[in-house]
């Protein structure tokens, strides 16, 4: 059975730049920004890195959408398609079906009973 780890963390924040400089004082995080989809990253020494998206942001290249105070865990997957798959069997249901993410692997979403949002992630290079 695969451990599947949190690997990524999303933090959504109406001003993504101004949080993400918040954490970084905050806690020493390294920041990074992809200025082609203006996306601010973040490296935690010992954890899991993440990113900060918009809140309330609709765009499917997006992701999905982000709300206030509703943070987005991705956990490794070696086979999305079937976690999918074994959350709907268990009582969750798919947000967002296999996708790729262009030039870093693929990811999917779910909701658990609950209806918290889980993201499953598989790298390109593995």
């Amino acid at each position: 059975m695969a451990a599947h780890p949190i690997v990524h963390i999303e933090i959504p924040a109406n001003d993504t730049k101004g949080l993400a400089q918040f954490y970084a004082d905050m806690f020493g995080w390294e920041l990074r920004h992809e200025p082609s989809v203006d996306y601010w990253m973040f490296r935690a020494e010992g954890g899991p890195g993440g990113g900060f998206v918009k809140a309330g942001e609709t765009d499917p290249s997006a992701h999905m959408h982000y709300k206030p105070n509703s943070l987005l865990v991705y956990v490794d997957s070696d086979d999305i398609d079937a976690d999918l798959a074994k959350a709907e069997s268990l009582g969750g249901k798919t947000v967002l079906t296999k996708t790729e993410i262009p030039a870093t692997g693929w990811f999917g979403i779910f909701t658990d009973p609950t209806g918290n949002n889980v993201a499953l992630y598989t790298a390109m290079q593995r």
